[in-house]
């Protein structure tokens, strides 16, 4: 059996958008022992492939760590399978709260060093030395304490569209980049309460243990994430104390949380917080774009971006084919943050 995906993503995308059937978006992770990440990444691709799964998952001897898409029809099956391997026996799972089930289009399932890549030497200190889990309640009661600081641990393009009110949002672009950052921001406030929050979870384990190896003596993190974070003040009837969007990484891009837009156009200013990927394959940049901007500039970053994807696709890939590879100008996220206003201010009309 062939344990990859063969089919191009245009094909790929095309049939999921016109698939019909109810799609559950879950994430979920673990940080457990597992002596052959290759055998468990190919079991889980045969098993979740003939259940229709699509996702991204990461597998590495730490654990796992897995974003996926399940066939309404096929959950409960993929639940009892999931718990039957005793190494993810009722593992937390975190439902998306704006689903349309299109958030994958294939299923990618990749053997890592780690399943959160975070450039730490796990053998320098104690990474089961985590923070304390809090709830939703708890951590809105810990956030009414005026001394309590709330750190953001994740990336800047996820805290630029959404955040918990009073938060530090440090200015990264990866996690690997962001521990120092938070440590060295910190560095006077060790006996201070510390809240620290992420997307579902994941990253606060091993950020939490991080703090307390460096000293740091109440360290709280959101159990769950902001993921679950939405789903339990709902189900509880509380206030929500994280404003705006919140940044997946899928095909959705965000989760509205609250009507609030605390984020702008990259390129007009406009009040907004869609991001999208520049339309030049070859550029693939991650922004924000407002509607306006969208239809003016065919949902590219630049006018060069513009011109090169009005091309016929062999042109395009002949350019690509022709550039040396320290050239290109695709970039990963948004490690790469042109000023797209000044680059459209200096550009000429385009016809």
């Amino acid at each position: 059996m062939l344990l990859q995906n063969r089919v191009n993503k245009k094909e790929l995308k095309k049939r999921i958008q016109e698939e019909t059937i109810k799609r559950i978006t879950v994430s979920f992770y673990r940080y457990v022992l597992i002596d052959n990440p290759p055998l468990l990444r190919d079991s889980l691709f045969e098993q979740w492939n003939n259940l229709h799964i699509l996702g991204r998952i990461y597998v590495a001897h730490e654990g796992i760590n897995a974003q996926i898409c399940v066939p309404e029809e096929n959950w409960e099956i993929f639940i009892f399978n999931l718990y039957q391997d005793v190494r993810f026996k009722d593992v937390p799972l975190k439902i998306a709260v704006e689903d349309n089930g299109k958030s994958f289009y294939k299923l990618t399932i990749k053997v890592r060093p780690k399943i959160v890549a975070d450039g730490l030497d796990d053998n320098a200190f104690d990474v089961t030395n985590v923070g304390n889990h809090l709830t939703a309640k708890q951590f809105n009661e810990a956030m009414e304490n005026p001394e309590t600081i709330i750190v953001d641990m994740r990336n800047h393009y996820e805290s630029e569209v959404g955040k918990f009110v009073g938060a530090i949002t440090p200015d990264a672009d990866t996690f690997r980049e962001e521990l120092p950052i938070v440590l060295e921001e910190l560095k006077d406030k060790k006996d201070h309460k510390i809240l620290m929050y992420c997307t579902g979870g994941v990253r606060c384990e091993k950020a939490s243990a991080y703090l307390k190896h460096h000293g740091f003596t109440d360290v709280n993190q959101l159990h769950g994430g902001v993921i679950d974070y939405v789903r339990q003040i709902k189900a509880e009837g509380l206030p929500s104390k994280f404003i705006g969007k919140n940044f997946v990484f899928d095909e959705r891009v965000g989760e509205r949380i609250t009507e609030d837009i605390i984020s702008e156009c990259h390129q007009c200013g406009a009040p907004c917080d869609t991001h999208v990927n520049c339309a030049n394959d070859d550029c693939h940049l991650l922004f924000i774009q407002c509607d306006k901007c969208a239809a003016e500039m065919k949902g590219c970053c630049t006018p060069e971006c513009m011109r090169i994807a009005a091309l016929p696709e062999e042109e395009q890939r002949a350019i690509r084919k022709g550039r040396k590879k320290e050239d290109s100008l695709s970039v990963y996220k948004s490690r790469l943050r042109p000023d797209l206003k000044e680059i459209l201010a200096k550009a000429k009309p385009i016809n």
